[in-house]
């Protein structure tokens, strides 16, 4: 199971973290940018490899410290194909330096689409008798808005190929409430899907005792957490929301059980913007992006477990 792999890599690098690579230019230093810019112009393509440069720096300077990483698609998909090439690589990359990938994708459709989303993100894609495996993410999360159809669709490549998923529960944004904290008879909306993942992933439980079918639960909102924790023994968390979004250790120490695991907490510019930063600016020029990038996730990491 892709989830016992994960949680071997959390205990190997006694470190519950995922280094968000959500690439902007506003972090990328201007050596990175005018190298990419005088190769290929002021184009997409230019920021396309501007992203993967700056991406295989963080992680040859993270990778030995982390069990994992997650690519935000958004930041790829804007530029285009050369985007979703730099995505693709950036993932190829990071498994070659042994990280696990979370394909943050977020999709939510039913039927033959999701059947397409799945072949493409966890599975193989079919031509004239040949397969191919395309974006090559571990785990990818999903929205379970459209209810069971929108789910089940990827359970088979999850079986077949050792694959996983994060599926939103209770998201780490302010107005997440609007739709989230809905009262239902007694029960809030976020529980509801809760005690949903919790049954989808019941055939997923690895060696570990807990499921490759994964919640979202945003550091952001510690007593809600706290109720998912308790109602979803057997339920890995990924968990947004800290640090930049105002999560600290404290509030998401409840996503853990009594042995420091079950959830994964990711951190995107805190890290990989670290450069920008008054506490690491002053160690580093931005030459140095990568080792402040390091510090951050190190730091990250003493904090953590300050807490858990």
């Amino acid at each position: 199971m892709i989830i016992d792999r994960l949680i071997e890599k959390i205990k190997e690098t006694e470190n519950p973290t995922v280094v968000g690579l959500d690439p902007r230019m506003s972090f990328i230093p201007s050596f990175i940018q005018e190298a990419c810019f005088e190769q290929y112009g002021k184009t997409p393509k230019a920021v396309a490899e501007a992203f993967y440069w700056f991406n295989k720096e963080i992680i040859d300077a993270v990778s030995p410290f982390i069990p994992a990483v997650k690519p935000q698609v958004a930041m790829y998909e804007m530029l285009g194909a050369c985007g979703m090439e730099s995505y693709i690589k950036t993932i190829e990359y990071a498994e070659e330096k042994g990280l696990i990938v979370i394909g943050d994708i977020k999709r939510g459709d039913i039927a033959s689409t999701a059947e397409n989303y799945s072949d493409g993100h966890i599975g193989r894609v079919f031509v004239a008798g040949h397969h191919f495996e395309i974006y090559q993410e571990d785990f990818i999360t999903i929205n379970p808005y459209m209810g069971y159809d929108s789910v089940e669709p990827y359970f088979k490549n999850c079986k077949e190929y050792a694959k996983g998923l994060f599926v939103l529960v209770k998201t780490s944004n302010p107005g997440s409430g609007q739709l989230q904290d809905l009262d239902l008879g007694g029960k809030t909306l976020y529980e509801h899907v809760g005690s949903l993942v919790s049954q989808w992933g019941e055939s997923f439980i690895g060696q570990s005792g807990y499921s490759s079918i994964g919640a979202v639960v945003g550091a952001t909102h510690p007593a809600q957490a706290k109720k998912l924790r308790e109602q979803m023994p057997h339920t890995f968390f990924l968990v947004p929301g800290y640090g930049a979004q105002g999560g600290k250790a404290e509030d998401l120490a409840v996503c853990f059980d009594k042995d420091g695991l079950g959830a994964i907490v990711n951190s995107s510019r805190g890290i990989i913007a670290a450069h920008q930063k008054a506490e690491y600016k002053g160690r580093y020029d931005e030459k140095d992006f990568a080792q402040a990038a390091k510090d951050a996730v190190l730091d990250m990491k003493s904090d953590l477990r300050r807490c858990i």
